[in-house]
C-alpha cells in the first residue's frame, strides 16, 4: 500500500513546482554580454520605484547546471525583487556538456571549468555593466543570491579569495559585498553527492568520476570553501525533497568549525521551489533577508 505521507509529499512538491513555473517570464530591461559565448550574457532589472540609489542583487538560477533550465524560470523573481525596489542581475552562464557522460541518463550537470569560469567572469564585469546599463543601481551595495545549483555557485562566488592557491579563478581580496543569501543551496558537494540530490548532479559537475570528484572538490565545494568572512544566510525549506535541508545544515556545521557564523532560516512546511516563487509567502521571506544585508 503506498505511504500516505509520501503521496501527499509528492503532491505538495508538484503543485510548488507548477506554481513556481505558472508565471510569465518577466522581460529584462536591458540585457548585455560579459564574454562571446551566446550564454555570456546578463538580464537587468532596474528598480520599478524609481530608486537612484538601489542595492545591486546578483541572481544565479538552478538547475542542476544542466542545459535545458536557463536564467528565464527566474525572471519572475527577478522581476518581483525589482518591483522592492532592488536592481537586479540576472546571470546566464554555460551548464550542461556537449560531451556525453556515459551512464548518465538525460542531460549532464555543469561543464568544467567553464560553469565556473562564466560566473567569475560575470561578476568580474558587473561593475562595469551596471555603471553602463542600470545607472540607477549602487554596485557598492551587492547582494548574491542563488537558488539551488546557482545558490552553490553565490556561495562560491563569495569563496574566491580563499580558493587554493593555484586555482585560475581566486582572487586576492574578499569580493565587494554586502552578503550572500542562499536559497536552498547545493552547498555541500560531498553530501549532495551521498544523497543522490538531483540525480548525482553533483558528480557530473566535477567531471563524472569519482578521482575527478575528488580532486575537484577542494576548487568547487562551498562546504571547504571556509570561513570567507562575508554575512551568509541560507533560506531552506524544511519539506525540501530535491535539496534536502541536511545539506544546508552541513554547510552551517562546517561554517562553525571554521570559526565562522551562517544564518539558516528553515522554513517548516515549504518545499524547493516557493523560495523564488512571487506567489509564495516564502519568497516575501527571501526578500527581506536579502534588504537585512542589502540597507
Amino acid at each position: 500500500m503506498p505511504d500516505p505521507d509520501e503521496a501527499a509529499a509528492a503532491a505538495r512538491d508538484e503543485a510548488e513546482e507548477a506554481s513556481a513555473f505558472s508565471h510569465p517570464a518577466a522581460p529584462p530591461d536591458v540585457t548585455a554580454a560579459y564574454g562571446d559565448h551566446p550564454d555570456q550574457i546578463v538580464d537587468f532589472y532596474a528598480p520599478r520605484d524609481g530608486s537612484t540609489a538601489a542595492p545591486l542583487v546578483v541572481a544565479l538560477h538552478g538547475g542542476a547546471w544542466r542545459a535545458p533550465y536557463d536564467r528565464v524560470h527566474l525572471s519572475p523573481f527577478c522581476d518581483f525583487l525589482a518591483r522592492r525596489g532592488f536592481a537586479v542581475a540576472n546571470v546566464e552562464y554555460r551548464r550542461g556538456s556537449s560531451v556525453p557522460h556515459q551512464g548518465v541518463d538525460g542531460p549532464v550537470a555543469g561543464r568544467w571549468p567553464e560553469t565556473f569560469d562564466d560566473v567569475a567572469a560575470a561578476f568580474d564585469a558587473l561593475p562595469a555593466l551596471v555603471a553602463e546599463h542600470v545607472p540607477t543601481a549602487d554596485a557598492r551595495r551587492t547582494v548574491l543570491t542563488g537558488h539551488s545549483a546557482g545558490g552553490q555557485l553565490a556561495l562560491w562566488l563569495a569563496a574566491r579569495h580563499v580558493l587554493p592557491a593555484d586555482a585560475s579563478w581566486r582572487t586576492p581580496a574578499p569580493p565587494a559585498l554586502r552578503g550572500v543569501v542562499a536559497l536552498a543551496p547545493i552547498a555541500d558537494l560531498a553530501l549532495a553527492e551521498e544523497l543522490g540530490v538531483c540525480g548525482g548532479a553533483s558528480g557530473q559537475l566535477l567531471g563524472g568520476e569519482r578521482d575527478l570528484f575528488d580532486r575537484r572538490r577542494p576548487y568547487a565545494d562551498p562546504a571547504g570553501l571556509l570561513p570567507t568572512g562575508i554575512a551568509t544566510t541560507l533560506v531552506q525549506g524544511r519539506a525540501d525533497t530535491t535539496v534536502p535541508f541536511a545539506v544546508a545544515e552541513a554547510y552551517a556545521d562546517a561554517a562553525a568549525k571554521a570559526g565562522e557564523v551562517v544564518g539558516v532560516t528553515f522554513l517548516e512546511e515549504v518545499g524547493h521551489f516557493p523560495l523564488i516563487d512571487p506567489a509564495a509567502d516564502a519568497c516575501a521571506v527571501v526578500a527581506e533577508e536579502i534588504a537585512q544585508l542589502a540597507w
